[in-house]
C-alpha cells in the first residue's frame, strides 16, 4: 500500500512538473502559430480592405494571449451584461499591438467581460491593421530584429521616450466611427444609453483611442480610457470628454512624462491619472505582484462616481 502510494505521489509530482512546464511554453515570449478562432459574435463593419495586404488575416500566442495580425476585415464583439444587470453605459475595447497585430485576449475578451460583469455593454474592437510579413517565421523575425541601441541615459534628466514614426490612422478611425455608429443604431436592442458611450484602448489601443477623441467628428464619446499609451501633449478639443488615465512608471511610453494629463488639465475638462510604481508595458487587467494589477478596480470607481453606472432616470 505504502508502495503504492509513493508511486501515486512520483505520478501527480511528475504531472505537476509536466504541466508546469506547459504552461511556461504557452506563456513565455516566443511567438507560438494559432488556429483561427471562430468569433461566431463577432459583427463585420463593412468598413473596407486595406491595399497591399500579403496574406490572409492570421493568428499566434505569445505570452500565453491570443493574437492576430493582417486584419484586413473590421469586426466588432459585443459582450453583453447578463439580463437585469445592464446600466445602459457601453465601451467600446480598442486591444493594443502597434497597429500591427492585435492583443485580442488580454485587452480585448478578458477586459470586455470584465466590463459586461459591471453591467457595461462591452464591444471589442477589431480594427484593420497595417501589414506585416505572409509567413509567422518572417513576422517572428521581424519582431525580434534588433533595435537601434541608444546611450545611457543622464540620471539627472527627465526621459525621454524616442519619437515614434507616425502611421496613417484613417482606416482605424473609421473602424472606430463605424463601431461607434453601429452601437448607436443597435442602441434599444443591446440596451445602451447612447449619451454614454465611451472607449477605452491599451498601447496603440490607446492611441487610437486619442486619434478618434481628437480628430473624429462622428464620435460623441462620454468618457475615454487610454490604458499605457503615450503621454505626448495634445490639443485638446473643447468639447473633449472626461478621461481616465493609467500607465506603470516602468512602461517606456512613460518616460517621466505627463503631456497629456496637462493638456486634460489645462483645458479644464476632468481627468484622473495613475501612476503605478511597476507594471510595465502590456499588463491588460494585471500581471503577477504588479501595483498596477488594482487599475480597472480604479477605472470602475471613477465610473460610479461620474454616476456612469446607475441606471439613466427613466431607462
Amino acid at each position: 500500500m505504502n508502495r503504492l502510494s509513493n508511486t501515486r505521489k512520483a505520478f501527480l509530482l511528475t504531472s505537476l512538473l509536466l504541466l508546469r512546464t506547459m504552461i511556461g511554453l504557452a506563456q513565455d515570449g516566443t511567438i507560438y502559430p494559432l488556429e483561427t478562432p471562430a468569433e461566431t459574435n463577432a459583427i463585420p463593419l463593412g468598413t473596407g480592405s486595406v491595399a497591399d495586404q500579403p496574406a490572409p488575416e492570421s493568428w499566434f500566442r505569445q505570452w500565453g494571449d491570443p493574437m492576430a495580425r493582417n486584419i484586413s476585415k473590421a469586426t466588432l464583439t459585443p459582450f453583453l451584461p447578463k439580463a437585469g444587470t445592464a446600466n445602459g453605459t457601453a465601451v467600446i475595447v480598442a486591444p493594443g499591438g502597434g497597429f500591427r497585430w492585435l492583443s485580442m485576449g488580454n485587452e480585448g475578451w478578458e477586459v470586455a467581460q470584465a466590463l459586461a460583469d459591471k453591467g457595461i455593454a462591452a464591444f471589442v474592437l477589431k480594427y484593420r491593421l497595417h501589414p506585416t510579413p505572409a509567413s509567422l517565421d518572417e513576422f517572428t523575425a521581424w519582431m525580434n530584429r534588433p533595435r537601434t541601441s541608444t546611450a545611457a541615459p543622464d540620471s539627472t534628466k527627465t526621459a525621454t521616450p524616442a519619437p515614434r514614426p507616425q502611421l496613417d490612422l484613417s482606416n482605424q478611425l473609421a473602424d472606430a466611427e463605424a463601431a461607434y455608429a453601429m452601437i448607436v443604431s443597435r442602441a434599444k436592442e443591446w440596451g445602451v444609453d447612447t449619451a454614454r458611450i465611451g472607449m477605452i484602448g491599451f498601447s496603440a489601443g490607446a492611441g487610437l483611442t486619442m486619434h478618434a477623441t481628437l480628430h473624429s467628428q462622428k464620435m460623441k464619446l462620454a468618457f475615454i480610457g487610454p490604458i499605457y499609451g503615450g503621454m505626448n501633449e495634445v490639443v485638446v478639443p473643447k468639447n473633449a470628454p472626461p478621461m481616465f488615465s493609467a500607465i506603470a512608471s516602468d512602461d517606456f511610453l512613460f518616460g517621466g512624462q505627463f503631456g497629456v494629463i496637462s493638456s486634460w488639465y489645462k483645458a479644464g475638462i476632468p481627468v484622473e491619472f495613475h501612476l503605478y510604481q511597476n507594471g510595465g508595458h502590456g499588463f491588460g487587467l494585471g500581471n503577477p505582484d504588479r501595483t498596477s494589477n488594482r487599475w480597472f478596480d480604479a477605472f470602475i470607481y471613477w465610473l460610479q462616481v461620474n454616476k456612469l453606472l446607475q441606471p439613466a432616470a427613466g431607462k
